[in-house]
């Protein structure tokens, strides 16, 4: 029995080493750093984040959903700080699962989630289209945007044919599913297009090898200074919760595909945390766990961790051993695997099933996607959660009013539910509607709750009747 399980493990180790190869490195080259590094990533992932306790079979690495962060910390703070950000995300990481918080992640609102991933997919889409035809994009999600209108004129259409025929290979090679199970798709793709530009000696951009030990850096002290300037702290604080969060949703998507061991998601944090805390010692790309290659470990059969600790010796291996074949690799080939990648972070099928019966889940969702294309991802994510909140207090501040004609005694107005500032003008609409001749009792006991507003309202409509106004219920007016 135990020699089966291995069989399995080490098939689906070989399986994910496959998927994340290619990956790697075109998150590496999208976030505007050497190949190797993103390598790196992925050999942490393995060896250490893997090793550890949380999830079982979910793999980590570098991931799509950090790409467009990744770039703008490297633009606006260069490479060298990159170590030090991902070292400061990775202690957050840590602190935030010591205190036993991340089971607090799965509170966020899944529209913000899903607007978070499809926005990250649109300025992915947007910036990688430009490097589909050897072409250099523009800073910025707008300024990427708007430049696809004189797109084609700089596109190199050798370059641009082999970026498509990579797309092609990418939908069409999971349909046949037997060879898709032995070859996973993003290798096959990249694979061809490094074969057919080589054989036929196609002049496009290729992927730049420095070699593993040149890419590493080690962050120095006057890099470890930088994490006092309030740029910088905003930017670990960045790193540390969209990562977290992509972490453990992954492992909640992971968990929904086999029967095993549930996640511990405090203890998962902690194992993100100290990958990352590794990976900045090394200068790498942050780490999260990914969903595509976690997928791929467990329908290949993996039972224990042992197949994603494996899938991390494997990167190791191939990267010590022959790094040169990183250097036939198009540019445009790992281009069309991100745009591929990035289409598969717009949740068009959720957004058409939630358009049916959450039509303001849809307005969030929309909207953190906008603001991520228009600012940036961690401006996008602080709009989507305040607009979140601000539906679910909508949502909860439900208020009615109910008269009933007491005879002698006057009118009694019953008012019940959630009586808050967002609800104030119905509440005050339908007490001003009262007549002006008759005493009114208003009774609040059927009141869950009466904010500070509202009670200060009640209190100046009565006044502004002149009559004497008696109330019961918890705002004692």
């Amino acid at each position: 029995m135990r020699c089966g399980v291995r069989k399995a493990d080490l098939f689906a180790s070989l399986v994910v080493f496959l998927v994340a190869l290619p990956l790697c490195v075109g998150v590496a080259i999208a976030s505007g750093v050497p190949a190797e590094l993103g390598l790196v990533t992925g050999i942490v992932g393995g060896l250490v984040a893997g090793v550890l306790p949380g999830s079982s079979l979910q793999v980590s690495g570098p991931a799509a959903g950090l790409t467009v962060l990744v770039y703008e910390a490297v633009q606006r703070y260069g490479v060298g700080a990159l170590g030090v950000l991902v070292f400061g995300a990775g202690l957050v990481q840590l602190g935030l699962g010591v205190l036993r918080l991340g089971r607090w992640f799965r509170a966020v609102s899944v529209a913000v989630v899903q607007g978070m991933l499809a926005g990250i997919g649109l300025v992915l889409i947007a910036g990688q289209v430009y490097a589909l035809g050897d072409a250099n994009a523009p800073g910025g999600g707008l300024a990427k945007l708007a430049g696809l209108v004189s797109l084609p004129g700089l596109l190199d259409p050798v370059a641009l044919s082999v970026g498509g025929a990579t797309i092609a290979v990418l939908l069409l090679w999971p349909r046949w599913k037997r060879g898709a199970r032995l070859v996973p798709a993003p290798l096959i793709a990249v694979g061809l297009a490094a074969a057919v530009t080589g054989v036929f000696g196609l002049d496009v951009r290729r992927v730049e090898v420095r070699g593993l030990l040149d890419a590493v850096r080690l962050p120095e002290a006057a890099d470890l200074g930088r994490l006092t300037e309030v740029g910088v702290l905003g930017t670990v604080i960045a790193f540390a919760l969209i990562a977290s969060a992509e972490s453990l949703f992954s492992a909640a998507a992971v968990d929904r595909l086999h029967d095993g061991r549930r996640t511990d998601y405090d203890r998962e944090l902690i194992a993100q945390g100290a990958g990352n805390a590794v990976c900045g010692v090394l200068g790498a790309l942050p780490m999260t766990a990914v969903i595509v290659r976690s997928a791929a470990n467990v329908r290949a059969g993996a039972r224990t961790k042992a197949s994603r600790v494996l899938h991390g010796v494997w990167l190791l291996v191939f990267t010590v051993v022959v790094p040169g074949v990183l250097g036939v690799i198009p540019v445009a080939a790992l281009a069309a695997l991100l745009v591929h990648a990035g289409c598969k972070l717009v949740p068009v099928r959720e957004v058409r099933v939630l358009w049916r019966g959450h039509r303001g889940e849809v307005v969030v969702l929309v909207v953190t996607a906008a603001a991520i294309v228009v600012g940036n991802l961690f401006e996008g994510v602080l709009v989507g959660l305040a607009l979140a909140v601000a539906k679910t207090a909508w949502d909860a501040s439900h208020v009615h009013v109910e008269t009933e004609d007491g005879g002698e005694a006057g009118i009694v107005v019953r008012v019940l539910g959630h009586a808050t500032f967002l609800r104030l003008p119905k509440l005050l609409d339908a007490l001003e509607a009262l007549p002006r001749d008759r005493e009114v009792r208003l009774e609040l006991s059927g009141l869950r709750h009466l904010d500070h507003a509202c009670a200060a309202a009640l209190e100046g409509w009565a006044a502004g009747r002149g009559q004497v106004l008696t109330a019961s219920g918890p705002a004692g007016a």
